[in-house]
């Protein structure tokens, strides 16, 4: 059950409850020279759907910020669907 003191996920602007699966995202792709970079706390099925939709080399050079990721035209349509379900949802990345 959400609290007012859980972490909200930047990306669907849903609350992050303990109990629920969660990621660490790097914004810069470890592989691309972002380890030991900044990362965000996301709900899980948030993270894979990045993967998913982006290439490691997009990601490092284009959508390496929050902003750029929320404003991302392959995933905004993502954004609004999961804002809709409960903090707990989990089901299949697109």
């Amino acid at each position: 059950m959400p609290s007012e003191t859980d972490p909200i996920c930047p990306l669907c602007l849903r609350p992050i409850p303990p109990d629920v699966p969660q990621s660490r995202h790097h914004l810069i792709p470890k592989l691309r020279g972002g380890k030991g970079g900044p990362t965000v706390l996301l709900h899980h099925i948030c993270h894979k759907t990045i993967h998913k939709t982006l290439r490691e080399t997009e990601l490092a050079r284009n959508v390496n910020t929050v902003e750029a990721l929320r404003a991302h035209p392959d995933l905004v349509r993502f954004w609004d669907w999961v804002a809709k379900r409960p903090p707990g949802f989990s089901g299949r990345a697109r």
